[in-house]
């Protein structure tokens, strides 16, 4: 029976081939994931290992209640001095000190345009030997900074702002624009500026002016004498630092803390890669069971033999199962092969969109391929697990029998009384989320979802029915005789044809589902925006660092600025609640912000404040009462509510004056403005604005179009994103849509002979195997969009949680954009089918068995 099953996988080659490209189409998705977190993982974590070179103790200050300590002046301020690098130095079995300080500086290109990734632009200062190297930066050009004016950048950045030795380099830190003197470029394995963020160098002097205070360090790099052990060194640095204010740790536990992080980050995108990655092997799962059913009964009088000459139905099984686990491995194989080019090529997309992932080999681990052989061979002989139950039942009787049997009634009665208790399960569930208010009742959506298409799929051969007919008539009436006969085709075996349009179901499904999501949340923020706003720009900083209030106050200044209110957050303790503050000019704040009382009336005094309407639903407070509130600095007040506004995005849960703040917050800064104009926004004012505020490369300057384009921007990335990933899946259906019609001319050679006998010219043969592969997919893609649609309008109420302005919005054009897209797969799909067809011998077919 064994070398029966390697028989008929070599006999059929051809017929198998579009099941094998399923199965490795699969598999290369899971085996690319894989592949490529592996590759990038371990990538990091020698390039956060080899920047960890010559670290035996890291000492960084702490403080137990607020953190670092911020003055006045904006600066942070800590106890790491020189001093106590002194103290740490004279440590036995210390052999360097390195006395760090690390900010964050964006350089403005040479558009205007940031460089960088905002809290990536790290900055440093350089630290000299007698040589004047520093082993942390190598220098590629010129020297380190030595002076005030000067700076060093990292060989990306310098090639990014298209600086060379000698240029001026303007940036910022958290205020106006700065400008120093190019003298240096270096390089670096820091996977923050690798990864796509910038790094600025200035020597320690000057570092400590920008950052900290005068004798001030962020961290103390402790270098160990060789042979000293690590372990033991921490703890006698440990013994001289000041107890509860400074901590040490030790090189080997923040290279295990870098290792346990970059694992983090790449498994958040390895689930998600895996998710779709599962999805297309579940589309493939349809395909394979096709395949093997259609296979099954085109063998039926030989797999009827075999039972008269003395196979068992268990030899039977194990010969259909055998045959698909060598499929499986084949196609598994190709797959992983197949898999490692797709993470080669996702690795260097992401790095031309600005990943910056470190350079490193190609790791192909044994995990791997294990996970990658094993679910493709399980996947492939899951599939053919149910056909091969059927070949086993096959009579030897039935070994004169040339007539394919039409499945038995029964069968199709419980499919379909399961399918209707699967969906209508999967409905009330969905109708049930429609009640749900919380973003943490997801799984119970996703749960309502599964159910729901798993319903719909087995009740598809049902559905076929109708969906199908409707079509043929349409089919009939445009093209005749080959349009009835398409319809007549895709009915004859119902099973068959909701199996091959569910593949493609389950993408559309999916693809619409997200796109009427993204399209009415699109819509909603647009909304919000139009509808909260009243000012002309929005200006913040692109690092959230904040905008110094001095300089905020020429902006009001401006000839062509009508009103300004500041934006500056923060946060209240109210009974044990926490209350997001937004304090503002309550005399501007009414020009610039739409804000729509239920009860009561803005504040007026530094002790009022006003609500939003959900934040007194939730917590029971009201227009009248006196709140005891509690600032970060733990300093209270008395706050009576004097009204109750409709959510608005642009401030929080609170909004108060600025005077109320401004003695709990230190340094005093604006988070951000908003700016009517006289006569609306213009280019004119906008650099206007711009100068007011220094013309910082951290700035961002927002008009309405601009606002929306942001959003709209975010919503399409991740749009655009899921199509890709759900392209595999597609695809898939597509090889699908071709596998079946491949083989189903094959089954029909004899009446195809007798169609063109008795007067159906190849091109009437053409035109029925395009319109039957036609009817399938849109057959697929109605399900697939009326199941998309029913899910994203059941789940929309989760998602007006965050947006108060969600309603559905069904996104029309891109809706028939599908349906126009089934229509081309269809006509795409049975190109070959209907060529091959079309090209049979009449004579020979008509003879065939």
């Amino acid at each position: 029976m064994l070398r029966t099953a390697l028989r008929n996988v070599l006999a059929h080659k051809a017929r198998l081939m579009m099941t094998a490209l399923a199965v490795l189409l699969g598999v290369a998705f899971v085996a690319g994931t894989l592949i490529f977190s592996d590759t990038v993982g371990e990538a990091v974590k020698k390039a956060s290992a080899k920047n960890l070179d010559g670290v035996a103790v890291s000492v960084q200050a702490v403080d137990p209640d607020t953190g670092p300590r911020t003055g006045k002046d904006g600066k942070r301020s800590t106890l790491l001095d020189d001093k106590l690098a002194d103290k740490v130095r004279a440590l036995p079995g210390v052999q360097s000190v390195r006395r760090d300080v690390t900010g964050t500086a964006t350089l403005a290109g040479p558009d205007g345009i940031p460089i960088g990734n905002g809290w990536q632009n790290l900055a440093a200062n350089f630290q000299p030997d007698k040589d004047g190297h520093d082993a942390r930066y190598p220098l590629k050009q010129g020297r380190g900074p030595a002076a005030g004016d000067e700076i060093a950048l990292d060989e990306a950045t310098a090639e990014a702002a298209h600086h060379k030795v000698g240029d001026s380099v303007r940036f910022a830190t958290d205020g106006p624009v700065l400008t120093k003197r190019l003298v240096g470029i270096v390089t670096t394995d820091d996977p923050q500026v690798t990864a796509g963020g910038s790094l600025a160098l200035f020597d320690t002097a000057t570092a400590q002016k920008l950052y900290l205070h005068p004798g001030q360090f962020d961290e103390l790099v402790v270098g160990a004498a060789p042979g000293t052990d690590q372990q033991a060194l921490t703890a006698k640095v440990r013994e001289v630092l000041p107890k509860g204010r400074a901590e040490a740790t030790s090189g080997s536990a923040l290279a295990a803390a870098q290792s346990r992080m970059v694992t983090q980050q790449n498994k958040a995108l390895s689930q998600t890669l895996l998710t779709f990655a599962g999805i297309a092997l579940f589309v493939g799962i349809f395909i394979i069971a096709n395949t093997f059913t259609m296979l099954i009964s085109q063998r039926s009088r030989e797999i009827a033999l075999l039972r008269a000459v003395g196979a068992s139905r268990r030899q039977v099984v194990r010969s259909v199962l055998a045959e698909a686990s060598l499929l499986g491995l084949v196609s598994s194989v190709v797959g992983l092969a197949l898999g490692a080019g797709i993470a080669v090529g996702l690795r260097a997309v992401l790095d031309a969109n600005g990943a910056g992932f470190p350079d490193g080999p190609v790791i192909i681990s044994p995990t791997a391929v294990l996970s990658s052989l094993a679910v493709g061979v399980v996947v492939t002989v899951l599939a053919a697990w149910l056909p091969s139950r059927k070949a086993a039942k096959i009579a030897p009787v039935e070994a004169l029998n040339t007539v394919e049997a039409p499945p038995a009634p029964r069968s199709l009665v419980i499919r379909n009384a399961l399918g209707a208790l699967v969906t209508g399960a999967g409905v009330a569930v969905m109708l049930y989320v429609t009640t749900l208010k919380s973003s943490d009742d997801l799984p119970i959506a996703m749960a309502g979802s599964m159910l729901t298409m798993t319903g719909v799929i087995i009740l598809a051969p049902l559905l076929s029915r109708p969906l199908v007919s409707l079509a043929g008539l349409v089919t009939t009436r445009l093209f005749g005789i080959g349009g009835k006969l398409a319809k007549q085709n895709a009915l004859r075996n119902p099973r068959r044809t909701a199996a091959t349009a569910s593949a493609l179901m389950i993408g559309l499904t999916l693809i619409t589902g997200m796109t009427v999501v993204g399209n009415s949340a699109q819509q909603a923020t647009d909304k919000m925006t139009a509808n909260g706003l009243k000012a002309d720009y929005k200006i913040g900083t692109s690092t959230f660092t904040g905008l110094d209030a001095t300089l905020s106050k020429k902006v009001a200044d401006l000839p062509g600025v009508e009103a300004m209110a500041p934006l500056r957050n923060a946060g209240l303790q109210v009974g044990g609640h926490f209350t997001d503050l937004t304090a503002t000019d309550l005399t501007a704040v009414g020009k610039v912000v739409r804000l729509d009382f239920t009860s009561g009336a803005p504040a007026h005094a530094a002790d009022e404040i006003a609500i939003s309407r959900t934040a007194a639903k939730e917590k029971g407070w009201h227009t009248g009462q006196t709140l005891d509130a509690t600032f970060e600095d733990k300093k209270t007040a008395k706050l009576k509510i004097t009204g109750v506004y409709e959510d608005n995005t642009l401030v929080n849960s609170a909004v108060g004056a600025t005077s109320l703040v401004d003695p709990h917050m230190t340094p005093v800064k604006n988070d951000e403005l908003l700016v009517k104009a006289r006569g609306g926004a213009s280019e004119e004012l906008e650099k206007q604005i711009r100068h007011a505020l220094g013309d910082s490369p951290l700035l961002k300057v927002q008009d309405h179009a601009d606002l929306r384009k942001e959003n709209a921007g975010q919503i399409e990335t991740v749009l655009y994103v899921v199509y890709g990933l759900l392209g595999m899946a597609v695809i898939i259906a597509v090889v699908g849509v071709v596998n079946t019609l491949a083989m189903s001319v094959f089954e029909r050679t004899r009446e195809i002979g007798m169609l063109r006998a008795i007067g159906l010219a190849r091109a009437g043969i053409k035109q029925m195997v395009r319109l039957e592969s036609v009817v399938i997919s849109l057959f697929g893609a109605v399900l697939g969009t009326g199941v998309g649609v029913f899910l994203s309008w059941a789940s929309g109420n989760l998602v007006s949680q965050g947006l108060p302005t969600y309603e559905l919005l069904l996104p029309w054009g891109r809706l028939g954009l599908f349906l126009l897209l089934a229509l081309v797969v269809g006509v795409l799909a049975a190109l070959w089918p209907a060529r091959r067809a079309a090209r049979l011998n009449m004579l020979e077919a008509i003879g065939a068995e």
